[in-house]
């Protein structure tokens, strides 16, 4: 079943409805911030989602919320929770950790919708806690990761054409810049000439580059789903380095209307090189006075007991609610945003 796009009127009504003056108590809005429809539509692309994994024979998976490691990215900062016995623990960014465990014990391609937690997002597309819809498929490459992706969205969206650009077609095409080969110092200047103060503030290379993909690639790439693809080797996360010349990480970002939506990886499986780019987050985290979580000792011994050959990717689901129903802000889809929570 495909969700289809309702009239314009119909979400201005409800969120004229979700947005009402509070009868009651005064100062104490108990309402959803959602309207009906929006929580209606939320249930029907959660179905429509678990019946295409279903078809697929792709297993749904369940992983804990709370893990005693976290995520040591730079770009993510995570939340904690202490129990009476003193333990600390983590709320996850995202059930990645946990997933691949799976895999290495031989799961086959998995999935899973859950909550996840990001501390230091604001604004309109995003939420402390959000809704994440993960999967891994067993055997496939980014490419085939793409089809894959394409193929969902059809099933609970409904048809739409897609593009793919590399990361530095899309800076060639609407930057007329290289990515991969532009100098610091050019970098710096394209970034000073679109207001950051970028030598100022003593930003790294890849600090650049983020800026300028937020600010002049991002709003540039259109309507319908647009898919980025074999970002800078620097920002390989855990996604797998393709050799060059130049070296380039096999990953890829979703963009739906301007909007990113999914950051999918062809998985890393090597557990030396895992360990050593967790050792150097570690590092630019404590160099920038910034809480610096232990290594995951369980997640590298899974890679090496053997993660399979595998692509996976993370996709944020209330922003796909979003964009099925034609809001604007995530809290249009959310029953209980934080602010409400």
């Amino acid at each position: 079943m495909s969700a289809s796009f309702p009239p314009r009127r119909v979400v201005m009504r409800m969120h004229e409805r979700a947005s009402e003056p509070a009868s009651g108590r005064a100062g104490c809005d108990w309402r959803p911030s959602a309207g009906i429809d929006a929580l209606r539509l939320r249930a029907r692309l959660l179905r429509a989602a678990r019946a295409y994994f279903d078809a697929q024979g792709v297993m749904e998976v369940e992983t804990p919320a709370l893990g005693a490691a976290t995520v040591t990215d730079p770009s993510i900062e995570s939340l904690r929770a202490n129990g009476r016995t003193g333990r600390s623990w983590y709320l996850q960014t995202s059930p990645e950790f946990a997933m691949k465990r799976l895999l290495a014990a031989g799961s086959g391609s998995i999935y899973q919708i859950t909550r996840a937690f990001r501390d230091g997002e604001r604004g309109r597309h995003h939420n402390i806690e959000f809704s994440i819809l993960e999967w891994y498929r067993v055997g496939f490459d980014h490419h085939r990761l793409i089809d894959d992706v394409d193929a969902l969205l059809d099933r609970i969206l409904g048809s739409r054409p897609s593009s793919r650009l590399t990361f530095r077609e899309a800076f060639l095409r609407h930057l007329d810049l290289d990515p991969l080969t532009a100098t610091t110092v050019e970098l710096h200047d394209a970034c000073e000439s679109r207001g950051f103060a970028s030598r100022a503030a003593s930003a790294t290379r890849d600090e650049c580059l983020d800026h300028l993909l937020a600010a002049a690639v991002q709003p540039a790439l259109g309507p319908g789903r647009v898919y980025l693809l074999d970002f800078p080797a620097s920002q390989a996360a855990l996604a797998r380095i393709r050799n060059g010349p130049p070296e380039v990480a096999e990953r890829f970002e979703l963009y739906i209307d301007g909007i990113e939506v999914a950051n999918g990886y062809h998985e890393l499986r090597d557990a030396g090189e895992l360990h050593g780019r967790m050792r150097r987050d570690i590092e630019t985290r404590r160099c920038g006075g910034r809480p610096a979580p232990a290594v995951d000792a369980r997640l590298l011994a899974a890679h090496e007991a053997g993660l399979p050959a595998c692509a996976g990717v993370a996709v944020g689901f209330d922003r796909l609610v979003m964009l099925a129903g034609g809001y604007r802000a995530l809290r249009e889809v959310l029953a209980f945003p934080e602010d409400a929570a």
